[in-house]
């Protein structure tokens, strides 16, 4: 009997990306990368000397402890080119947890630019620098429709069984729960508020 495997919804949980992406929630999965917005920020931060370009990404209560770290990394990173990049690295790591604590998420590091973070969130960012969501929109959509249509097909293959045979009707009920399960969450995902798939926090963010 072939093993069920209850997919998950990659294609419509994303679909709330295209509201999300204007707000900071939705960057906890690359919030800690080098290419990331949150270190992109933090970069021409401490080039112009402008804290508010950070100040964004933490909530108001954090704030004195990014002031200080931002004072203290100007101070040291006129030193010389060596502590200029070791002082940038503590600010970045110093911005990065404190903004992934505030979204409700453990800080496991700095990860590397190009980090593989799948094709949806380098989709929402460049349909946020191009003004466009169109390709974001036939991103997910195409991937809704093919996984749906996958899934379906195995539906209507599994209803053709014998009425006597109890072991693949059994079958067939399992993977019309799992279906009727999955298409209800992709309904239900669509409609919810964009702040329901955003971190713990990610409603308080600016408080």
């Amino acid at each position: 009997m072939r093993r069920i495997r209850f997919f998950s919804l990659p294609g419509i949980l994303a679909l709330t990306l295209v509201f999300v992406f204007i707000g900071p929630s939705m960057l906890l999965a690359h919030c800690d990368t080098m290419g990331g917005p949150v270190i992109q920020a933090a970069q021409k931060a401490l080039e112009t000397g402008n804290i508010n370009l950070v100040l964004i990404w933490v909530q108001k209560k954090d704030e004195s402890e990014i002031k200080a770290a931002f004072e203290k990394t100007l101070a040291v990173r006129k030193l010389s080119p060596a502590a200029k990049d070791l002082a940038d690295m503590y600010f970045f790591e110093t911005l990065v947890r404190i903004h992934r604590a505030g979204e409700g998420a453990p800080y496991t590091g700095l990860k590397p630019e190009g980090s593989d973070l799948g094709p949806v969130i380098p989709a929402s960012d460049k349909a946020l620098a191009d003004g466009t969501a169109k390709a974001l929109l036939k991103l997910l959509t195409d991937t809704v429709q093919e996984n749906v249509q996958k899934h379906f097909k195995e539906l209507l293959a599994r209803k053709k069984y014998n009425e006597n045979d109890v072991d693949a009707g059994r079958m067939f009920v399992k993977i019309y729960v799992i279906f009727t399960h999955y298409v209800e969450a992709i309904y239900e995902s669509a409609k919810a508020p964009a702040e329901a798939h955003g971190g713990a926090g990610s409603t308080d963010v600016h408080k």
